[in-house]
């Protein structure tokens, strides 16, 4: 797809300090068309909660017309910020007044972003869905967009905030798109359910950071630690990481080290890892500090747990630990699978003591220069690609829109 126009409606804002997969996207996508990005409209719960928040304050001038909505960022990428304010309804419990509601929400935003069509003379655009199950439900009569893809990036159904009404609208919202693209095979299959034209794009990732050529300093938490060191890097959290599994492996091998690189949240604060003496916590390190640690680790781990929350997801710091070279062992999933050859996978304890050894037994330069190259395949520039040949006409097929009566 070349020299077309793109606009993106998405969950997270441009302006988010932590990046999201849509802005990289754009950015992949400006390369070759003109993309409008147009950030989530406020709704009246948070401008009451967030009256004093400075972002929020920012984006009420633009609802007001004290600044303008509408923002050239980069070469080809606008950046759009509705003037309106939405109502709040996801508290409410009947789905016909909900989809009643929502519809008035959805045509509050065509009109607002209809305006920045004009104003930019977008046409025959594509419009491009991150995940705005209800935002976006009505999009495709609203304002007849040439193509609508629909893309899903995390398994938001099971997450309580989209629980209520995610489980039908998203269905529907999918069954409408002219094409469905996912970050993982499994959210693919998830989506084939509604829509067989569902497609795993991949994951792009940034890993200009993760050379395993450039050398580091040894971080002082891993200064005379006893070899071998196994680690993690990342958000601590009990509902996605398996405390029980951590446990029984510093259990199992007392003379390892286990350095667990990352902020913890409470349940991981008060765990009995604390109480080994061969596990390690660092704490809270800049995402420019970790290629250090993981340069210095002898394996790197993800022991996630097995849910709905964790099941689908694109383990991006795979990528990371790859990229420097890393054996890794990693709890097998369906989004693992891709993985496999790069990648040891263990369904238990048990296999992960198994496998921590083969990895370390087997750990050699080729391997290591296999992983990296595996792992920088995985390009913002491949994703949008796939999401290219998967919009030609040899793929996609006409078809007509399914409501839900």
């Amino acid at each position: 797809m070349e020299n077309k126009d793109i606009v993106m409606l998405v969950q997270q804002s441009w302006d988010l300090e932590i990046g999201s997969n849509a802005r990289n996207l754009a950015m992949e996508f400006a390369r070759k068309n003109r993309v409008l990005y147009v950030n989530p409209p406020l709704d009246i719960k948070t401008v009451l909660k967030g009256r004093k928040d400075p972002k929020v304050r920012q984006r009420l001038k633009s609802v007001w017309n004290v600044a303008p909505s509408l923002q050239q960022v980069d070469t080809n990428i606008w950046i759009y910020t509705p003037d309106c304010i939405c109502l709040s309804i996801n508290w409410l419990t009947s789905k016909s007044l909900f989809r009643r509601l929502n519809g008035y929400n959805n045509r509050l935003l065509a009109k607002s972003v209809w305006k920045a069509i004009c104003q930019l003379e977008f046409s025959g655009f594509t419009l491009f869905n991150d995940s705005q199950m209800f935002l976006g439900l009505n999009q495709k009569e609203l304002i007849h967009p040439e193509k609508y893809i629909y893309y899903v990036r995390d398994y938001l159904i099971t997450q309580d905030y989209f629980k209520k009404h995610g489980t039908w609208s998203e269905a529907e919202l999918m069954q409408k798109a002219d094409l469905v693209v996912a970050n993982s095979a499994y959210l693919a299959d998830y989506a084939r359910k509604s829509n067989p034209q569902s497609y795993d794009i991949g994951q792009g990732c940034e890993l200009d950071a993760f050379d395993p050529a450039v050398k580091h300093s040894v971080p002082i938490e891993l200064t005379n630690l006893p070899r071998p060191i196994i680690g993690y890097t990342g958000f601590l959290t009990a509902a996605r990481l398996d405390i029980t599994l951590l446990e029984s492996l510093a259990d199992a091998r007392p003379d390892w080290s286990f350095v667990l690189v990352g902020p913890e949240d409470q349940v991981f604060k008060d765990s009995r890892l604390h109480q080994k003496k061969n596990v390690y916590f660092t704490g809270t390190k800049p995402p420019s500090q970790l290629p250090a640690y993981l340069q210095h680790l002898d394996v790197c781990i993800n022991p996630q747990l097995v849910n709905e929350l964790t099941i689908g997801n694109y383990p991006r710091k795979i990528d990371e630990y790859l990229g420097m070279g890393k054996p890794v062992v990693a709890t097998s999933t369906r989004a693992m699978e891709m993985f496999a050859d790069y990648v040891y996978l263990a369904k238990s304890s048990g296999e992960y003591i198994v496998l921590l050894e083969k990895a370390l037994a087997e750990d050699n330069h080729a391997q290591a220069l296999a992983r990296t190259a595996f792992a920088k395949g995985h390009t913002w520039d491949a994703s949008a690609q796939a999401m290219y040949d998967a919009l030609k006409p040899s793929l996609l097929k006409q078809k007509e829109p399914v409501y839900e009566p």
